[in-house]
C-alpha cells in the first residue's frame, strides 16, 4: 500500500517537471509549491514506513510468542483433556459404586435394626451384669479395708510378738551360755572326781554324768558291813579323796542318799528298818566328808531312799547287790540361771 502511494507521487512529479518546462511561471510556482508538499509527504509516509516496519516485527516477534504459548495450551489442554477422560472414568465407576453401596447400605440397614435390637438387649444385660459387679467389688473394697485393718493389727502384734521372740532369744542364748558353762563345770568337775577316786574303780564305785549332775555311786561292800552304818577303813579313804576335791567346789550342791535292797532290816535301838539303815549311812558319809575337808555343811544334804528306788527290780542275789549303794550326787549351783529367768 506505502509502495503503490510512492510511484503515484513519483509519477506526479515527473509530470511536474514536464509541465514546468513549458508553464508559465506563475504555474512554476504552483507546481513546486506542490513538488515541496511531495517532498514532505513522502518524508513523512517514509518515517511512517519505517515506524510501521517497527510495528510489523514487533508484532511478528509478538506472534511467534504467541504461537508458542498456543503450542504449550495446547498440549496442556490435551493432557487436561486426557486426566479429565480419566477422572470421568473413575467418576463413572465411583459414582456406580457408590450406588451399589447406596443398594447394601439399604439391605444392612433393616439387618442393623434388628442387630440394634440385639445389642441393645445385649448391653442391657452387660449394664445390669456390670452393676451386679461392681456392687461385689464395693463390697471385696469393704471386706479389703477389714482385713488390711485387721492386718494392720496383727502386724502391730507381730512386731511386738517379734520383740518379744527376740528377747526370749536373748534370754534363750543367756541360758544356753550358762547351761554351757555349767555342763564345762560338771565334765571337769567328773573328771577330778573320776581321777581321784581311780584306785576305787574296781571296788564298786562310778562316776558318771547323767542328767547335768555327777554321780559318784559307792557299793555296799567298798563302804559298809551288812546291815551296818559305819564306814570302813577302805571306804574312808575314797571319801576323804573325795572331800578334798569337793571342797574345792564352792558353786555345788552335794546329796548324799543312802539305798538298801527290799530284805526287811530287823535292827534294834534307833535304827529299826531300811529307812532308818538308808538314812544312817548317808548321815555317816556327811560327817566324814565335813571331818576331814573344809567343805561348807550348807553344800550337803543326807537323804534315805530305803528301797524305794533300786537300780534292779529282780528278786536275785545279784540284783539286790547292786541295789544296796550309797550315791553322792553333785549339783552345779544354777543361781545364775535363776537370776536370769527372775529378772526375766
Amino acid at each position: 500500500m506505502v509502495i503503490n502511494r510512492l510511484k503515484q507521487i513519483l509519477i506526479s512529479a515527473a509530470a511536474v517537471v514536464l509541465l514546468f518546462s513549458c508553464v508559465p511561471s506563475r504555474q512554476f510556482e504552483e507546481l513546486k509549491s506542490k513538488q515541496a508538499k511531495c517532498e514532505e509527504d513522502k518524508t513523512n509516509l517514509m518515517n511512517e514506513n519505517t515506524e510501521l516496519k517497527a510495528k510489523i516485527t514487533e508484532q511478528e516477534e509478538q506472534v511467534a510468542d504467541l504461537s508458542k504459548r498456543i503450542k504449550a495450551l495446547i498440549v496442556d489442554t490435551t493432557t487436561m483433556g486426557n486426566s479429565l477422560r480419566r477422572l470421568t472414568a473413575n467418576y463413572d465407576k465411583l459414582d456406580q459404586t457408590y450406588e451399589r453401596l447406596l443398594e447394601q447400605m439399604g439391605k444392612v440397614d433393616q439387618g442393623n435394626k434388628d442387630d440394634n435390637k440385639k445389642l441393645m438387649s445385649e448391653l442391657q444385660s452387660t449394664k445390669e451384669e456390670l452393676q451386679k459387679k461392681e456392687d461385689e467389688l464395693r463390697k471385696l473394697e469393704l471386706a479389703l479395708n477389714t482385713k488390711e485393718n485387721n492386718l494392720n493389727n496383727l502386724n502391730a502384734d507381730l512386731i511386738k510378738t517379734q520383740t518379744e521372740l527376740d528377747a526370749r532369744e536373748k534370754r534363750v542364748k543367756e541360758l544356753e551360755g550358762v547351761l554351757s558353762r555349767k555342763d564345762s563345770v560338771v565334765k571337769a568337775l567328773k573328771d577330778k572326781v573320776a581321777e581321784a577316786l581311780l584306785g576305787f574303780k574296781e571296788n564298786g564305785l562310778t562316776v558318771e554324768i547323767k542328767n547335768g549332775k555327777v554321780y559318784v555311786s559307792v557299793e555296799e561292800r567298798l563302804l559298809f558291813a551288812s546291815g551296818s552304818w559305819a564306814v570302813d577303813v577302805k571306804g574312808q579313804e575314797a571319801l576323804k579323796k573325795l572331800a578334798k576335791v569337793l571342797e574345792t567346789q564352792e558353786g555345788v550342791n552335794i546329796l548324799i542318799e543312802g539305798h538298801t535292797d527290799d530284805v526287811p532290816y530287823n535292827g534294834s535301838g534307833n535304827v529299826k528298818d531300811n529307812w532308818d539303815l538308808s538314812v544312817m549311812r548317808a548321815t555317816a558319809i556327811v560327817k566324814i566328808l565335813t571331818s576331814n575337808s573344809k567343805i561348807n555343811p550348807k553344800q550337803l544334804t543326807a537323804a534315805g531312799r530305803s528301797e524305794y528306788l533300786p537300780l534292779d527290780t529282780e528278786k536275785t542275789a545279784e540284783a539286790r547287790k547292786k541295789n544296796r549303794r550309797t550315791e553322792i550326787i553333785i549339783t552345779p549351783k544354777l543361781d545364775e540361771l535363776f537370776q536370769i529367768l527372775e529378772n526375766n
